[in-house]
């Protein structure tokens, strides 16, 4: 039940968004390209960030690069 206190979680690190252009699915809603996440977890392929309507989501890595 993780992640039911990501939101008070300490950030790892801050991402920026590099682009918003999914294949499947549609994340151009979600996700700004340039501006700059807290991420609250981290696995292999996915980051899980607040994103822009306040909630938490994870997002492949390749949308984001490391500030």
């Amino acid at each position: 039940m993780i992640h039911k206190s990501w939101y008070e979680t300490e950030t790892i690190k801050r991402v920026e968004c590099v682009h918003a252009d999914a294949e499947k699915y549609v994340v151009d809603r979600v996700l700004t390209p340039g501006k700059v996440y807290d991420v609250k977890n981290e696995t292999e392929e996915f980051i899980f960030i607040v994103d822009n309507t306040g909630r938490m989501g994870g997002f492949k890595k390749d949308y984001f690069k490391e500030v």
